[in-house]
């Protein structure tokens, strides 16, 4: 769960400052008539001291109760509500926990059969990280602390494999806590003992077994990416307090491990001089590699004494019993990789356009934001060079260049296991049925025979390979476009695969040419794969003639055509990297900016909180729409009504500027209630691997990283995932689900790519597809996010200027999020903090109206990521432009629509207005009768208030009559004769 911001304490205190001014005046006062009246004789004094301090402790209840039911008002209430998982929905996702890692884990290597090991087969583990694994990440995606983890010792436990207890003994000794890393500071200290420290514990391990288990891992998490040098200068601190009182960075505590020369993703100086020493004395070694981030993993082949190597990511709270059935082989992997590793991750495409850029002409845009540093943020920028080549689609495709003599490449020396790879405990074969296309749609059947003696289960992945012309649309020689896993197959067991996709979904965006998706006329080869790389069977679609989609010939699954809308977003000075020749430009196109200036006529596109003004951009035609009507229409009445229908209107025209302010302006973890239209608060709660309630502490358990769903390649362990989300939610009663997240992982360095799928967005998007839909069945909206190409975190909130051209945009940022919008109904998103171009994407008309709304026919709202205002997170703008709602716990002056009174900042307010109520309604926050009016706690407050007041007057009347009693006392007696 997430911690305290400190920029969010301070904004709420500045909030209640009208409060406190008062309290402390009433208190001064107090004070003062305290000490003022000490010449003031009995029983005057008395009195006025008493109600001094009785006005102190009325103006004392009636301020917080103002403070509670004013500014606070939002964050109590949702600290006040929420219900409780049962035991048996925890248990549930417990078990579903350890089935996604049974399935998850990948088989990278398994020489000699070295896998699986006996029951009760004795081993030593190595690594320090063996007794501290990584179950998540940080942030928004971490797991709760309210439920005891599976670690990977107790998962050897459990599935009957002892270890060396000596060797935990040390570890543990030597460190018990792993380094912190944190959205505002990050210690990147892999902790391993130097080899001299270990004394005669390897010597004298070889006498407990002949097996060793060499155990690393690998952090990340929101805020920060991965260091690509693992050296510089150590700015780390950590004053205890929790996760935001620990800032600055540290690439480790041990001067020997500190290596420029190196990554976070290799094996520290530490971790080679174990291995050496391991590998050394003991001939049968395991690799367990935890970490969701493609390490490099070239190693495992430099030691003839490493038999097995197994990828295992973040496993959440049950996981690691999954990986020890794998080991024990009472569970046959079936895994495969959501990514590609390579040997040398500085020789991706994208390795010198990934971190941090920084303008140099952009200082008049400087902005305070915590997260940068100095506490300003300037415009920075990052260029998308690479184009649709990311990850396999490069390799496969220069492997494919190479093959046809127009360049030189040795796959074999670069990649070192393929995106889809994974090794079983069995084998397989599959044969491809006769492949028919109906001009519409490919269909084909592929049967799965397992032909070894233990049972498993497979994955058919389909691959196309469109006809390229050198020079022409851009275009991967491999394309995933469909994929399914089998059932559990028996030996000897086979099962029939019906495979089919739309011919369309095979067309290229054509960004220079006709502007639109284009199916060029050709041989299009469909295969089945073992891999991206290895291909099992073949054969080809025939189409006849190109086929260009344009507005007379939209794609069937597009509401209207999709066509050129992000030319703002190409940018300058660089080229893109192109398959022309063999990709003749590789270098210059991948080569590291040289320019670090704005040109003018970009930077005239360039608006944040320095120079946006929402009324430059008001329009005197438009019509004032209605508000505050009496129409008598309930927002009830609206559930399961078309968001057409004409019977929207009466709804909306009922709602005043205020009502529509709060449900746009109060949009942290919660969407606002409207009590004049019967629309009740709702619930939405944090993250991707969970569903937690960061201001009541209810939570889930925690499951698998992403990246570990995503290797199990299983579209029903998805869906089972949301499911068991959408079971806990409704539980806890919330209607919203901050998830899931589906960026693209451009670069392994990226610090949030344990939350995100895959560096595919076919096998993202149908994944992401399959866990909202789970939700869904519950009711459950989910906020699929980072919409879109919030693809690292360095600058995430720093103006981030994100340079990609259509083709890529499309193809590859585009695509999860796309099958996921058409194929299950989300009814929410939350969009990214980047810009596109110049842009901010939640203030991008193009991406959230024009290509969500009415290319894709989402219906539903569209919400900012966490509102700091950061210097370019601004209402007015955004629901101008099509997000609806702001991720903010307290109104800000940001958050707050300014403009309430122009017809063109009404229909924006009414259009969000109808969004959010569309989506809400429409959850399970209606599937019941709802219940309107005072919380309870409000209720509760109200009663305490009075008897307090009550208690109060009390007070005051005993005081003076105290007084008039002891002045009566004190007067002198007049005699009369």
């Amino acid at each position: 769960m997430l911690g305290i911001n400190p920029e969010d304490v301070k904004a709420v205190l500045q909030q209640i400052q009208p409060q406190l001014i008062i309290l402390g005046v009433v208190l001064a006062l107090a004070i003062i008539l305290t000490i003022a009246v000490l010449k003031v004789k009995k029983p005057l004094r008395g009195l006025i001291r008493k109600s001094s301090w009785i006005a102190f402790a009325l103006t004392l209840v009636l301020v917080v109760s103002n403070i509670l039911l004013s500014p606070l008002y939002s964050m109590v209430n949702m600290a006040m509500g929420g219900g409780k998982i049962t035991e048996a929905s925890i248990n549930e996702a417990k078990e579903l926990c350890t089935e996604i890692a049974e399935e998850g884990v990948v088989l990278l290597k398994n020489d000699d059969k070295a896998l699986p090991l006996a029951e009760g087969t004795k081993v030593n583990v190595f690594g320090w990280s063996s007794t501290n694994p990584i179950y998540g990440g940080t942030g928004s995606g971490a797991l709760s602390t309210a439920y005891p983890t599976v670690d990977f010792l107790k998962g050897l436990t459990d599935a009957g494999i002892e270890y060396n207890q000596d060797l935990v003994d040390f570890y543990t000794g030597w460190r018990d806590t792993r380094p912190a890393v944190s959205m505002m500071g990050q210690d990147w200290t892999i902790p391993e003992p130097q080899v001299s420290e270990y004394g005669s514990l390897i010597s004298d391990a070889k006498n407990y077994s002949d097996t060793a288990i060499f155990f690393i891992a690998r952090s990340g998490g929101e805020g920060a990416d991965l260091p690509m040098s693992y050296d510089g200068e150590d700015t780390f601190h950590d004053d205890g307090s929790g996760m935001f009182g620990i800032t600055g960075v540290r690439y480790s505590e041990y001067a020997d491990d500190l290596d420029a020369s190196k990554s976070y993703l290799e094996l520290s100086n530490r971790e080679q001089a174990l291995l050496d020493e391991v590998t050394s004395n003991f001939d049968k070694v395991i690799v367990v590699v935890n970490s969701a981030n493609a390490m490099e993993l070239g190693f495992v082949n430099d030691y003839s004494q490493i038999k097995s190597v197994l990828y295992c990511p973040g496993t959440g709270q049950t996981g690691f019993d999954g990986l020890g059935e794998i080991i024990a082989g009472k569970v046959n992997p079936s895994g495969k990789t959501a990514d590609t590793f390579v040997a040398d991750l500085f020789s991706t495409p994208t390795a010198n356009n990934f971190g941090d850029f920084d303008y140099t002409n952009m200082s008049e845009f400087g902005y305070e934001n915590m997260f940068a540093e100095g506490g300003m943020s300037y415009p920075t920028f990052v260029n998308y060079v690479e184009g649709i080549y990311v990850g396999y689609r490069f390799y496969e495709t220069a492997f494919a260049e190479a093959e046809a003599g127009n360049m030189e490449f040795d796959y074999d020396s670069t990649v070192v296991y393929p995106f889809g790879y994974g090794l079983s405990y069995t084998t397989f074969t599959q044969e491809m049925g006769d492949v028919t296309s109906d001009g519409k749609t490919v269909t084909f059947d592929v049967t799965v025979t397992n032909t070894g003696d233990v049972a498993g289960k497979d994955v058919v992945q389909v691959y196309y390979n469109p006809p390229y012309e050198n020079g022409g649309i851009e275009k991967s020689a491999a394309n995933l476009i469909a994929f399914e896993k089998t059932s559990l197959l028996e030996p000897g067991a086979s099962e029939t695969v019906s495979i089919s996709f739309a011919v369309e979904d095979m067309a290229s965006y054509d960004v220079d040419g006709e502007g639109c998706y284009v199916l060029d006329a050709g041989s299009y080869e469909i295969s089945i794969n073992t891999d991206s790389h290895n291909k099992i069977a073949t054969d080809d679609v025939t189409i006849a003639s190109k086929v260009v989609y344009d507005e007379s010939n939209k794609r069937e699954s597009d509401q209207v055509a999709a066509t050129n809308q992000f030319d703002f977003a190409k940018g300058e000075n660089f080229e893109y990297l192109s398959r022309a020749d063999g990709f003749a430009n590789y270098d210059v196109a991948t080569a590291a900016p040289t320019s670090f200036e704005m040109g003018d006529e970009l930077k005239a596109t360039y608006f944040n909180e320095t120079n946006y003004d929402p009324t430059d951009y008001n329009n005197d035609s438009d019509a004032m729409p209605t508000t505050g009507a009496d129409n008598g229409v309930q927002l009830a009445d609206l559930r399961g009504v078309d968001y057409d229908d004409a019977k929207w209107d009466e709804l909306l025209d009922e709602l005043t500027a205020a009502d529509m302010n709060t449900l746009i302006a109060l949009g942290g973890y919660e969407t606002s209630a409207v009590d004049s239209i019967g629309k009740v608060m709702t619930y939405d709660c944090d993250g991707p691997a969970s569903i937690n309630n960061n201001f009541t502490g209810q939570g889930s358990i925690g499951f698998p990283a992403a990246v570990m769903i995503a290797c199990t390649w299983n579209k029903d362990l998805a869906h089972a995932f949301g499911d068991s989300i959408g079971q806990m939610a409704d539980e806890m009663d919330v209607s919203g689900w901050y998830a899931p997240a589906t960026n693209t992982h451009r670069s392994a360095f990226a610090g949030r790519n344990f939350e995100y799928y895959s560096e595919d967005g076919v096998l993202a998007g149908w994944m992401c597809a399959n866990a909202v839909q789970g939700a869904r069945e519950h009711g459950v909206y989910s906020y699929v996010k980072h919409f879109a190409t919030n693809d690292q975190e360095t600058n995430r909130t720093g103006f981030l200027c994100t340079w990609l051209n259509e083709q890529s945009l499309r193809e590859i940022y585009l695509k999860s999020f796309e099958i996921t919008f058409k194929n299950s109904n989300p009814a929410a998103t939350m969009v990214a903090f980047n810009n596109i171009g110049t842009i901010p994407a939640e203030a991008c008309s193009s991406l959230l109206n024009t290509v969500l709304r009415d290319e894709w026919g989402f219906r539903g709202l569209a919400e900012t990521d966490y509102f700091g205002g950061y210097g370019y997170q601004d209402s007015d703008r955004m629901i101008r432009n099509g997000c609806d709602l702001m991720l903010a716990t307290y109104e800000t002056p940001q958050s707050t629509v300014t403009d309430q009174e122009s017809a063109t900042s009404l229909i924006a307010m009414r259009q969000a207005s109808k969004n959010i109520l569309y989506t809400v309604v429409n959850s399970r926050a209606y599937d019941t009768e709802v219940s309107t009016g005072a919380p309870t706690w409000v209720k509760i407050l109200y009663a305490v208030d009075a008897l307090l007041i009550a208690l109060i007057a009390f007070l005051e009347y005993r005081a003076i009559k105290t007084y008039l009693k002891k002045k009566k006392e004190t007067e002198p007696t007049v005699e009369t004769e």
